[in-house]
């Protein structure tokens, strides 16, 4: 994991439904590190600084390319 970086952060795991989606369909490593206890506790969002989408290196023009083309040439739009 030490090649991760942190590309996004959001508040809540709706945020970033689709784009889990279009990750997962370009085959690009990933994880939301604090998905789970924002998860259960939706108001420890600001103490742990939000829910931050890790992907590796390698992957990162890629994934800020998909996050930006969702927030410019479509309807859904990332939070």
């Amino acid at each position: 994991m030490k090649d991760f970086i942190t590309i996004a952060t959001f508040t809540y795991p709706n945020d970033y439904a689709i784009l889990r989606l279009l990750l997962e369909r370009e085959g690009i490593s990933y994880f939301f590190e604090n998905e789970t206890m924002i998860g259960v506790f939706p108001f420890y969002s600001n103490a742990l600084g939000g829910i931050n989408l890790k992907v590796h290196r390698k992957d990162q023009i890629r994934v800020q390319q998909i996050i930006d083309d969702l927030n410019t040439n479509s309807h859904l739009r990332i939070i």
